[in-house]
């Protein structure tokens, strides 16, 4: 009886198959779902780029569109996206169209790219005061130097009654000053320094055009920013002295 229980053990283990071997035609099949799967991910991001868009429009859509007030009072800067849906909804109208650029097309018509829109409707925005910070202090001088007149993009932040002296930190006691003139007045005031202000230093009026500050202005804009007109020379000096008026 055990030998022939071995027998039989023995038998149906030559009739099965080794471990670790795959049966014949595993290979093909493997491979076979290796190119589905390929495919499937081609697909797939072939599907992605169609619902992201063509970079091209992408980017046209984002272009900047100056919005006008009621009053024809710049208000904002938005995106060619936003204000196709104001024009679309009757928010605002379309005054100038993008100079140089072909018109969107959509599922069932074709518009030009708006580059300038005008609100139907007023809107009253209050002018906040100006927060003190380096950069507003320097937008109030002309990124100019208040002692010695120099105009620089380097500047650095002088108290005319010096810290040590107890002077405050307020608009009417912080000027812009280049680095040589600060060394020099170091911790003294003007006239313990034998210096003297271009200007006494006071807080900025609030400006309905500081939203244009720091940005490229489009020459189909300068008709409705009346500061272009006086300060063109200027921006070509220096854009940062222009936008700060």
């Amino acid at each position: 009886m055990a030998s022939r229980g071995r027998t039989s053990r023995g038998k149906n283990a030559a009739r099965g198959k080794a471990p670790g071997r795959q049966p014949k035609g595993s290979g093909r099949q493997s491979n076979s779902a290796r190119r589905n799967g390929s495919q499937a991910t081609e697909t797939a991001s072939e599907e992605g780029k169609r619902r992201r868009g063509n970079p091209a429009i992408s980017g046209r859509l984002t272009a900047p569109v100056l919005v006008l007030n009621l009053n024809y009072v710049p208000v904002n800067v938005c995106t060619v996206r936003r204000a196709i849906v104001l024009v679309a909804k009757g928010k605002a109208e379309m005054l100038e169209p993008r100079s140089g650029e072909t018109r969107l097309r959509t599922f069932n018509s074709a518009l030009d790219a708006p580059s300038i829109i005008r609100l139907v409707y007023l809107v009253k925005r209050p002018f906040a005061p100006r927060r003190l910070s380096k950069k507003e202090v320097f937008l109030r001088d002309h990124y100019t130097c208040q002692y010695c007149g120099k105009r620089s993009q380097h500047l650095t932040l002088d108290h005319v009654v010096p810290r040590r002296q107890r002077g405050p930190h307020t608009w009417d006691n912080v000027v812009a000053a280049c680095g040589r003139c600060n060394l020099d007045k170091a911790g003294r005031t003007p006239e313990e320094a034998n210096m003297k202000l271009r200007r006494a230093p006071t807080a900025p009026q609030p400006n309905p055009y500081r939203i244009l500050e720091n940005r490229t202005i489009l020459e189909e804009w300068r008709q409705y920013i009346p500061w272009q007109a006086n300060g063109r020379r200027r921006e070509e000096e220096s854009p940062a002295l222009a936008l700060a008026d």
